[in-house]
């Protein structure tokens, strides 16, 4: 499955399924029982959209060797958790605004797990039965203020500071994918999932231990070594083997 969300012209926003070069829109609910409606459009002629609007991203910091080191120099004993608000939300090819406020604002390409079903003590060995598939997510943070603040919401959770995409798939061995990223072209982040210092179910696991899930809700995984810093005019692309490319521009606060 290749379920993407879309708009077509003035037509409202739906999803569809991608096959080959074209999306094939679908009714019902997209988390349960969903089917084909017959409408099909060259994947060319839409405007791909978040694919989720989450109540929530629970996401999870220094998941990778080498980003903890370069971050802190220090490896976590259990997975660190911190959240982005759906406010933060944006799509692919959409704008990251870069906050007046801040003097540096980095690009944190990440692998992302879209919840399917209500999910409370989870365990590990259990967690795929409750995802619906993969997407890719730019946990974009506002360096300056994450360090001046001493924890995290506010350096990560400014408006477009999530943008998520293009597709949601579970037709990956989400274990080992590879995962870049790259800035104006230039790539500066290079790295494959099976670096994760915890686990995909043991970050599910973990995370369901303390609160409930939703369908709908994403969970960001960490991401490797290689952050850094964007400005206004760049373009940043993340890319996880299987899913594709989330591409967004970036531009200063008016």
């Amino acid at each position: 499955m290749k379920l993407a969300r879309y708009k077509f012209g003035d037509n409202a926003p739906a999803y569809g399924l991608i096959r080959g070069e074209n999306i094939y829109e679908v009714q019902g609910d997209i988390f349960s029982d969903y089917a084909p409606t017959g409408v099909q459009h060259p994947l060319g002629q839409v405007k791909l959209l978040a694919p989720v609007t989450p109540s929530i991203i629970a996401a999870v910091g220094k998941n990778y060797y080498d980003h903890a080191l370069e971050f802190d120099n220090t490896l976590p004993e259990s997975p660190i958790i911190f959240f982005k608000p759906q406010t933060a939300v944006i799509g692919p090819d959409d704008a990251i605004v870069r906050p007046f406020i801040s003097t540096r604002v980095d690009y944190e390409g990440e692998l992302a797990m879209v919840v399917k079903k209500t999910a409370r003590c989870v365990s590990a060995a259990d967690y795929k039965d409750y995802i619906l598939g993969y997407t890719i997510l730019n946990d974009v943070t506002a360096r300056d203020l994450q360090r001046k603040d001493g924890q995290w919401a506010r350096a990560k959770g400014f408006d477009t500071f999530a943008p998520i995409g293009p597709i949601i798939t579970d037709e990956v061995d989400a274990a080992s994918l590879r995962i870049e990223t790259l800035l104006n072209g230039a790539t500066v982040q290079s790295s494959n999932t099976g670096k994760l210092l915890f686990s995909l179910g043991q970050v599910f696991e973990f995370i369901t231990r303390f609160m409930t899930l939703r369908p709908g809700d994403v969970i960001a995984t960490g991401t490797p070594e290689g952050v850094g810093p964007m400005s206004s005019g760049d373009t940043v692309e993340v890319r996880i083997e299987g899913i594709g490319a989330l591409r967004n521009t970036v531009v200063d606060e008016a």
